[in-house]
């Protein structure tokens, strides 16, 4: 095996873990049963001993991808001498979220179709259970019915619609032929410990399963309100972030994947299969401009049972969860997997779960001020846990963090974050006014004006004409560009604009941005480089066309557009050559994506 551009690769999954699928028709990378779970393919990870699950003709052929219309539901397309087929991936969706299956029972559809044949198909699935730490035994069922894979007290069925036999170690393979039109559909069902094996005597409702999956993301997809231009694009970006929330919880992962690099070969390898509180709250923001306020009540749920749960040291919230609301994320690196082309570390857990990042309360609280205003009217008991949080931070914004980039070269006064204190602060003070709720307004104000002037005074650097990362730096830092979409200045303010011109001047090459300038004024504390925030870009398309340049913002924002990969997708990072990079696919990219179009739509249509 061969490693795929990141870019090669569509993604499938039902609410509660995902599989990335390449164009070549092999499944390099899917956790069960959840987000978070240690793996059972990771071929992207180590192409030798990784584990992959591939299904394509067996001829030479190459592949293209797309999705069926407001699904995801994926179909891989081989064109080849010998004819042409179809390979259609999907995780059916749930019993609990309106389809056919039951909870427990996790399945991976796969269904090969010969569209001119005959064509020759080629099955081999080898799974690699605990991101290839734990060996697994296997047991093929009389005929070749199914395949039995026990490992690690987990259990996966593959069952199959032709026969199957043992592959070389402890896997699977096939090998048949389908004539014009015929089609043959695999399942991979996940079951825990040895009650899983039940699932082997399952029937095969390729059509069912298709179906309800279908119907499920069409009418989800058809529930948006945004008409605008792009709508494409905006579309599959809240496809995306649908796919990354965590039905049973309502938590939101950053990205499903852990490990790819920021740059190849690099240590900037980062596990973000986890729910970042900034992350989740801004993908709750664009989703609720969507009309999509159901999504917003299932996280302020996740949300508000982290706040009842006690102050750790760093304040009354963490930076981050696991999915299931857990604070245990130690990191960890898994030394026996070479990474993707040869990118070391490769890891598992967050060390950023013992930052302090202030600004996620910022955050947080917008996405809940916009949640109280088009969704749901706050409750008090809601409002209880707020007015702790505001307290604290009232009394702790003065200290130093490792803000949204999560440095790991010691805290640092931040304007970003002090930016998002600022913001939780005044939303606060809205939300009390608004609903009349008790609070304590006067400090809490009072704190929103120091901030404000703290901001003014030491985040402004006069002989550099810009708002820099920190007090008193001379560093720029992309995150600023959200000064004015957080309503903390006009966006035509002079400060506002300079501070625009001078990142778009040193920070960006046409519509690419970096975060930061890493080695010179910023320093994070990590070896290496990395590429351009895909969203940053994003950010600067609509800082420009809330400061009134249009037509350029427009041009920017197209060019961003052409960076995406042939599905729609993007992940954290694009490189100087133009390919992804970074976990993928990225919610901060993709919602960045529908804030962007949705001002630059709306600013195009008032002139």
């Amino acid at each position: 095996m061969s490693y795929l551009p990141i870019e090669d690769y569509g993604v499938i999954g039902d609410m509660r873990s995902v599989a990335l699928v390449g164009k070549n028709g092999s499944i390099d990378w899917c956790c069960l049963p959840e987000f978070d779970s240690p793996s059972v393919f990771a071929a992207i990870l180590d192409d030798h001993k990784g584990g992959f699950f591939e299904l394509r003709p067996a001829a030479d052929c190459h592949g293209r991808q797309m999705y069926l219309t407001n699904t995801n539901v994926l179909m891989t397309r081989f064109f080849g001498g010998e004819g042409m087929a179809e390979v259609l991936d999907f995780m059916s969706i749930g019993r609990e979220a309106g389809g056919e299956t039951e909870q427990g029972a996790r399945q991976l559809v796969r269904i090969a179709k010969a569209i001119r044949g005959p064509i020759r198909f080629r099955l081999r699935c080898q799974p690699a259970f605990d991101y290839a730490r734990e060996r697994h035994e296997i047991e093929i069922a009389a005929g070749g019915s199914s395949a039995i894979f026990t490992g690690s007290g987990r259990t996966l069925v593959l069952k199959g619609e032709q026969p199957l036999a043992r592959d070389e170690g402890s896997g699977a393979a096939a090998e048949f032929v389908l004539e014009s039109g015929q089609e043959a559909a695999f399942v991979l069902r996940y079951g825990a410990g040895p009650g899983g094996r039940s699932l082997s005597e399952e029937p095969i409702d390729r059509e069912g399963l298709l179906r309800e999956t279908v119907r499920y993301w069409r009418g989800w997809a058809e529930r948006s309100r945004y008409r605008g231009r792009w709508r494409e694009m905006v579309t599959r970006s809240a496809l995306v972030l649908k796919l990354l929330t965590f039905l049973p919880t309502g938590a939101i992962v950053a990205a499903p994947t852990t490990s790819l690099p920021e740059q190849i070969g690099g240590v900037r390898n980062w596990d973000y299969r986890y729910t970042w509180v900034r992350d989740a709250a801004f993908t709750v923001y664009s989703l609720m401009r969507l009309g999509y306020t159901e999504e917003a009540g299932a996280f302020a749920g996740f949300m508000q049972a982290r706040a009842r749960e006690g102050a750790p040291d760093n304040g009354p919230l963490k930076v981050l969860y696991g999915i299931d609301g857990r604070h245990d994320l130690r990191e960890e690196t898994l030394d026996h997997l070479d990474g993707y082309r040869g990118s070391r570390p490769v890891r598992i857990g967050n060390a950023a779960a013992g930052h302090l990042q202030l600004d996620v309360y910022g955050e947080l609280l917008d996405a809940v001020y916009l949640y109280d205003k088009y969704g749901t009217a706050l409750s008090y008991d809601t409002w209880v846990q707020i007015e702790r949080m505001l307290d604290w931070l009232a009394a702790n914004w003065e200290q130093p963090d490792q803000s949204i980039w999560e440095v790991r070269g010691g805290r640092q006064d931040f304007t970003y974050s002090k930016l998002q204190c600022w913001v939780a602060l005044d939303r606060g003070l809205r939300l009390a006014r608004k609903r009349s709720f008790p609070s304590e307004g006067f400090i809490w104000l009072r704190e929103r004006n120091r901030i404000y002037t703290a901001i003014m005074e030491k985040g402004w650097n006069e002989s550099r004409g810009c708002f820099t990362q920190c007090f008193g730096s001379e560093a720029l830092d992309a995150s600023l560009l959200l000064m004015p979409l957080m309503l903390f200045v006009s966006p035509k303010d002079p400060r506002m604009l300079s501070t625009i011109a001078r990142i778009r001047k040193e920070l960006a090459a046409d519509s690419l941005v970096r975060r930061y300038e890493i080695g010179k004024a910023a320093r994070d504390g990590l070896a290496g480089g990395e590429g351009f925030f895909s969203t940053c870009s994003f950010w600067l398309v609509e800082a420009m066309s809330r400061a009134g340049y249009l037509e350029e913002a427009q041009l920017l924002f197209e060019k961003l557009l052409s960076y995406a990969n042939h599905l729609g997708l993007f992940s954290e990072e694009i490189s100087l050559q133009g390919e992804l990079l970074g976990n993928y696919p990225q919610a901060l990219t993709h919602l960045a994506l529908i804030s962007a179009a949705y001002s630059l739509d709306r600013s195009l249509d008032a002139g």
